[in-house]
């Protein structure tokens, strides 16, 4: 329970679904956690929750000062940024055709420019400490193609991307740069799209739910919780454990 004590982490996207579960997970292995969000309420809320004294900053991922200054902030308050976790993001769907120049900003501003800002404003730290932790949360759909969310897979795919090649650049510094790819998760989105299918098609909640994890090859929605354990391992591994990873959580055998 204590594997992170001492190390300070800073989670985007932290006050709900996937990111607070993440938080939760760090804080219980005795990390002190930042939690980087939009909505500073949100993250209040979250924060006051934990056991433990942890911090709350603001920024939006896509402004690329204010997330630097958000990061020093959070260093000013709790020390040198030991784990950096990418989480933050959302899904919109269009078909290609009607899949508009903005909607790829959109993607790839969260997803992928988000990645880039906080990741170059704490890398600095990582690599005069010889020690760091970059966990990109991706997608199984930034391993494979699906249909009719084009600009975020290729966001995911880019992520992916940056991933393995940053790893391969700070490798020598003792830092590690992986990423979690999660499937169809039980959140507050995969819920929303339930809905929409519903009340574009009739079918039932159900049936929606069955033909989203069919075209995932999916049995099962994957708990938070799965996802938030995938972070916490690779975040305790040593530092000469394997890097560039793209670790899938897809509620299969072994995952």
């Amino acid at each position: 329970m204590s594997s992170l004590s001492g190390r300070h982490a800073l989670v985007t996207g932290a006050n709900r679904g996937i990111g607070e579960a993440i938080v939760r997970a760090l804080a219980a292995c005795g990390a002190s956690v930042t939690l980087l969000v939009r909505n500073r309420q949100g993250g209040e809320a979250v924060a006051a929750s934990l056991a433990g004294t942890h911090g709350v900053v603001v920024a939006d991922l896509t402004d690329r000062d204010g997330v630097h200054r958000a990061c020093a902030d959070a260093e000013h308050q709790r020390g040198p940024i030991a784990i950096l976790v990418n989480n933050a993001g959302f899904a919109e769907s269009a078909p290609f055709l009607k899949t508009p120049p903005e909607l790829f900003e959109r993607m790839m501003g969260i997803h992928l420019l988000g990645a880039v800002h906080t990741t170059q404003a704490v890398l600095p730290g990582m690599i005069e400490r010889k020690r760091g932790h970059v966990v990109n949360m991706a997608s199984t759909a930034g391993l494979h193609g699906q249909a009719y969310v084009t600009a975020y897979v290729a966001a995911k795919h880019a992520l992916v991307g940056l991933t393995k090649a940053l790893a391969l650049e700070v490798a020598k510094h003792g830092i590690a740069v992986n990423a979690v790819c999660p499937g169809y998760t039980d959140t507050d989105i995969v819920r929303d799209a339930v809905e929409r299918i519903h009340t574009k098609t009739g079918r039932s909640r159900f049936e929606a739910l069955a033909s989203i994890l069919s075209s995932a090859g999916q049995q099962r929605l994957v708990a938070v919780s799965e996802v938030a354990d995938a972070v916490v391992s690779l975040c305790t591994a040593p530092a000469d454990a394997p890097s560039g990873r793209a670790v899938v959580v897809d509620g299969s055998s072994g995952t």
